[in-house]
């Protein structure tokens, strides 16, 4: 598959998760100069939601981190809510009942997953995301992400397959 014809949407999960873990720019500095070469191409992006996650505001007691510092200053594009994004989420919601508890209204989670959705709909984008689909109907959470995205035919990856799908090679060294 040519992957210089995809656009990827990316969920907030992916980038924590990288940025704490396994890409940690202290051993992986490339993956994040090569997310933002992507976003300079316009092949990834990401929601306004997704940053408002991440990146902590000024009227926020948090102190601000590393990850949401590196944010502020990449160069990924940064989709805010259109008419047409909205438009893909009622869609969604009017598909299937279960899609309106994809967010955990009670504890404030989850509250970009409608956006990341939306947004990929709207661009005809793939979703990257670190969730992975409910199975079990007895699971605490009853839709993630990827159960929306195939209930509404939404190409979807984990960020190991986007590594590999745009080509990306890592080289070690001491």
């Amino acid at each position: 598959m040519n992957s210089s014809a995809h656009i990827y949407c990316i969920d907030a999960n992916v980038l924590i998760q990288a940025w704490q873990k396994y890409y940690s720019p202290t051993i992986c500095l490339d993956y994040w100069d090569v997310l933002n070469e992507l976003g300079k191409e316009g092949r990834i992006f990401i929601p306004e939601e997704v940053k408002n996650e991440i990146v902590v505001s000024d009227d926020n007691d948090k102190s601000e981190d590393d990850l949401s510092k590196w944010l502020k200053r990449s160069s990924i594009p940064i989709m805010k809510p259109t008419e047409a994004t909205i438009k893909c989420w009622q869609t969604i919601l009017q598909a299937n009942p279960l899609h309106k508890l994809l967010v955990d209204n009670i504890k404030g989670r989850s509250l970009a997953d409608p956006w990341v959705i939306s947004h990929a709909l709207n661009k005809k984008a793939t979703v990257v995301t670190k969730e992975t689909p409910i199975t079990s109907l007895n699971a605490k959470k009853p839709v993630t992400i990827p159960n929306v995205c195939d209930n509404m035919g939404i190409r979807w990856i984990d960020d190991f397959a986007f590594v590999k799908e745009i080509g990306l090679k890592f080289s070690c060294k001491r």
